[in-house]
């Protein structure tokens, strides 16, 4: 594996550089032929479980990017995302909605009575590039714009620009899709002054998308999948059944309920998505989600409170409570403030760095617990089994304390990296490997 550098240009802004991306990506799928002990012309086909939401647009003739990829932890967007949720328009658009449930008992239009945008979500970003990226606009207005996540860029720099889709996992985790009928939500658009004809058709999960150019691997290669990353997780779990739960903790922590064949319709912190498309299957999750796990962690490790990540569990353990010092994590997008920071609180003169890093891995345990409850009031499924995955996974003491503070068992995997073994297996039902879940 091989890390992609975030970019950080501006204060806020989080971005990824299309051209280094690429090159990891042949790079490491190439040592991880290698390393199996396997040649290019074995493999029967390939699944891309990218991260969701992050973005680019690009010129349809000559595939120019306009700008890096913009992240989904970027907060460019924060003050057009204020103003709209201030918005008298958006109030009027609750009204709206509302007495349209009211008369139809659609959740559809429950979903869109409590609409409110955040920094996360890709369609405001967008709508700033098209206000602020001239190229960008002109090329959209000539029918020239290709939008993307990071799937559909590999898919069509992988095909040499012959393929250009993305699949529903991808589509839905944009907030640009609508999950409740399938497609881009031109209303959206149209409010947001995004135009329509930027966006891929949207595929399977599970499905034949072409095959890499010969010159890239040396061998055609299939492409039988494409996933977001956090449905891929679910998927690679087996959470198969309706009340079934995927934890995830890497860079945010991501909570997945498996809601069956319905769009899950939330007024709280919740969001429905699609988990995957199998043939005539569709599976939607219901997600909560916290932005800054790994973020948080990795900050604590630059000032020096630790060395390695490992430690982290040991440093928890050594201190029998925290000394009252609290840890509010906020370095990317806070649950309801773009702009909040993060900070420790209770701070004493006997505080050590073990209690900040115990402060630091208990608010991951804190954050789990609060998505927790808002999932088993909101979801009205009986909770089965809860699985967890991602870096953070890998240390007991949040583990544990995320366990005893929910009062449930967690199942963890040996295996943290449960993406990976999510488009494998979306692959290997594309390809005939397997013939059911």
């Amino acid at each position: 594996w091989e890390q992609v550098e975030s970019l950080y240009p501006c204060p806020g802004w989080v971005e990824l550089d299309p051209e280094v991306l690429w090159s990891q990506f042949v790079g490491v799928t190439k040592e991880a032929v290698q390393a199996a002990g396997l040649h290019m012309r074995q493999i029967a086909g390939l699944g891309i479980s990218t991260q969701r939401a992050t973005f680019i647009t690009w010129h349809k003739r000559t595939g120019k990017p306009f700008h890096n990829f913009i992240s989904w932890q970027d907060l460019r967007s924060a003050e057009l995302v204020n103003s709209w949720n201030k918005s008298f328009l958006l109030k009027v658009i609750h009204v709206i909605f509302t007495v349209l449930h009211f008369l139809t008992r659609n959740d559809r239009y429950l979903a869109a009575s409590f609409l409110t945008f955040s920094t996360h979500q890709t369609s405001m970003k967008l709508s700033w590039v098209f206000k602020n990226i001239h190229e960008a606009e002109e090329a959209a207005k000539r029918n020239n714009c290709c939008f993307g996540t990071v799937d559909t860029w590999l898919l069509y720099r992988l095909t040499k620009g012959s393929v250009y889709a993305t699949d529903y996992s991808n589509a839905s985790a944009t907030g640009i899709f609508d999950p409740f009928m399938k497609c881009w939500n031109s209303g959206l658009c149209y409010l947001l002054s995004i135009p329509m004809s930027i966006y891929p058709p949207v595929k399977d999960t599970s499905f034949n998308f072409g095959s890499a150019d010969s010159e890239i691997f040396g061998v055609t290669v299939p492409i039988m999948a494409m996933v977001a990353d956090q449905q891929a997780a679910v998927f690679g779990e087996c959470c198969f059944h309706p009340g079934d739960v995927k934890v995830t903790m890497g860079t945010g922590g991501f909570w997945n309920v498996n809601t069956g064949e319905h769009a899950f319709a939330s007024q709280t912190d919740l969001y429905p998505l699609i988990g995957w498309k199998i043939g005539k299957e569709f599976v939607y999750l219901a997600e909560g989600c916290m932005t800054d796990i790994g973020t948080a962690i990795k900050w604590a490790q630059d000032i020096n409170l630790f060395t390695s990540v490992d430690e982290t569990e040991k440093m928890a353990q050594s201190v029998a409570d925290s000394q009252g010092v609290c840890f509010v994590p906020g370095f990317q997008v806070s649950l309801n403030d773009p702009y909040l920071g993060a900070c420790f609180t209770g701070l004493k003169p006997s505080t050590t760095r073990n209690h900040l890093v115990r402060a630091i891995l208990e608010s991951v345990a804190f954050r789990n617990k609060q998505l927790y409850d808002i999932i088993v009031k909101n979801v009205r499924i009986p909770l089965q089994t809860i699985r967890a995955d991602g870096g953070v996974s890998n240390n007991s003491f949040v583990m544990q304390m995320t366990s005893d503070l929910i009062n449930k068992k967690i199942e963890k995997p040996a295996n943290a990296d449960m993406s990976s073994l999510g488009a494998a297996f979306l692959a290997g039902l594309a390809s005939g490997m397997y013939t059911l879940k």
